[in-house]
């Protein structure tokens, strides 16, 4: 029987998850090739043969999406997988017009098929765009188990942006183990919280040996997703984050509307800032599509080091990349504590970005007077620092969870803007997540 020849659509994390379950072991298939998207400096690589396994001795090349519709007449390709997340419903349906058009088949893999089983219990804390408020929610989830006397560990959504090899199993316990792993700003900008609260992270790109060595060292695993992409172990309790700024896209991005169906709680966050018309919308598409989610408000709480400093400053906003980048969002944390601590003026940074930093404003021109903290590599990163030090202001408002200034040695004065969790009065996710603790452990 004639193998069936595939490419996989993704973004370095997905859609090698999706190839390790489904297809690295199964004679049936043969993978011609993955495609990346969305992140910059994936594409050109090859996934090793020491991860794809012996049916693919040369491992598998990796190139860039807008190559798709060449590789599928070159390879004679008979399906194509899609596996990235946080893409609207339209763009999917076009990818999957240019993939039928072609003659292939256009899959989506569901989740019992690409879900690694644990054996210790498992939380997941998923979103409907990058963005929400995830990463608080994921530290506030971890805060509660531990005040529960457990241990847990997070799992942390992959980001394999540097050597895939050594990144097959990742443990992060230290800062020197952001080190070891040559770790980009997005990934440290997602573990570095995590680890100075005392808690073990584990990532990587082969998700069942990750799963293995966490159970080791957990009496609960919490994972901690990535843009709006389901978990890639099952969960016993299914969190997901909604945010009323973006009322609305709870319904019209992939796969984040099937996070919304699958959540057993919903937590609308931002709830002290946005506006109550845009939560009772999000409350109403939650309920109208999974009418038997708990539905919670939470708080996302901004402070910085010293508010008054900030009155009458000219400041440069420097926010998460990913949440102003491809999640669409216009401004974050740190736009929001400028105008509320009294800058006298958000420096536009647009004229001043260098090399890299320069294209992602091309690319995303709904970003304004914002600068994206984008470090997939260190020459971006030393991008970032140039663009940071050439912007004439007489403050940095660095809104990204790890110390921007300590990396980059910023010549300028430097806050950081951070953001907590909290419980709006009324709502109890506390109780909710106590009482998944106490039905698996009885």
């Amino acid at each position: 029987m004639m193998r069936r020849n595939i490419i996989i659509m993704g973004a370095a994390g997905r859609d090698f998850h999706n190839f390790n379950m489904v297809y690295r072991e199964d004679p049936l298939y043969d993978v011609k090739a993955f495609t990346a998207a969305q992140i910059p400096f994936i594409d050109q690589r090859v996934y090793p043969p020491e991860l794809a396994g012996p049916l693919y001795p040369e491992g598998i090349p990796i190139y860039p999406e807008d190559q798709l519709d060449s590789l599928i007449s070159h390879y004679g390709v008979n399906e194509v997988v899609f596996a990235y997340s946080d893409v609207s419903h339209e763009q999917v349906m076009h990818r999957a017009s240019l993939c039928l058009s072609l003659g292939a088949d256009f899959i989506l893999l569901g989740p019992h098929g690409t879900m690694v089983e644990s054996v210790v219990p498992v939380i997941s804390v998923c979103a409907v765009r990058t963005g929400c408020g995830k990463s608080g929610v994921t530290r506030y989830v971890l805060k509660v188990l531990r005040d529960r006397g457990l241990r847990p560990v997070a799992i942390r959504h992959p980001m394999p942006y540097c050597d895939l090899t050594r990144g097959r199993l990742q443990r992060f316990g230290t800062r020197e183990d952001l080190e070891f792993h040559s770790c980009t700003l997005e990934e440290r900008e997602e573990y570095e919280p995590l680890i100075q609260s005392g808690v073990v992270v584990f990532a990587g790109v082969d998700y069942a040996a990750v799963l293995k060595e966490a159970e080791k060292e957990a009496d609960i695993i919490v994972w901690d997703g990535g843009n709006n992409d389901l978990p890639f172990v099952r969960p016993g309790l299914e969190i997901v984050v909604f945010d009323p700024y973006r009322a609305g896209h709870e319904l019209l991005y992939h796969p984040g509307e099937t996070n919304l169906r699958r959540a057993d709680i919903a937590v609308i966050n931002k709830v002290d800032t946005a506006g109550e018309e845009l939560i009772r919308t999000v409350e109403h598409n939650v309920r109208m599509l999974n009418p038997y989610a708990v539905v919670v408000r939470t708080e996302s709480r901004i402070s910085t080091d010293a508010p008054e400093e900030i009155r009458g400053k000219r400041v440069l906003v420097v926010e998460d990349g990913p949440t102003v980048t491809h999640g669409g969002m216009p401004y974050g944390a740190g736009y929001i504590a400028a105008q509320r601590f009294g800058a006298a003026e958000i420096i536009d940074p647009r004229p001043y970005a260098r090399g890299s930093i320069g294209d992602a404003f091309s690319r995303y021109p709904h970003i304004g007077s914002l600068l994206p903290a984008m470090g997939y590599g260190p020459a971006q990163i030393g991008e970032l620092a140039e663009t940071i030090r050439s912007v004439p202001c007489d403050l940095v408002l660095i809104a990204t969870p790890v110390d921007l200034g300590r990396l980059l040695s910023l010549d300028r004065p430097v806050q950081r803007v951070r953001y907590e969790i909290a419980e709006a009065n009324g709502f109890d996710l506390k109780g909710c997540i106590e009482g998944f603790v106490d039905s698996v452990r009885h």
